[in-house]
């Protein structure tokens, strides 16, 4: 007998996202990110994702 494992973790809401990126802040960006992102009850990768559809916008 074969089992499917299930696989762990939180479930994809949305589109996969299996891209990873990195970036550097520096320390004023950082603490005004963390911000917007506690105001907005929203993860640093949620608030990237949305900057970014802002500049493609334009």
């Amino acid at each position: 007998m074969s089992a499917q494992k299930k696989k762990m973790g939180r479930p994809v809401i949305g589109e996969v996202k299996s891209n990873d990126v990195k970036v550097r802040l520096d320390d004023t960006t950082h603490k005004l990110l963390l911000k917007y992102c506690e105001e907005h009850d929203i993860t640093k990768a949620e608030a990237i994702r949305q900057g970014i559809h802002l500049l493609l916008k334009k």
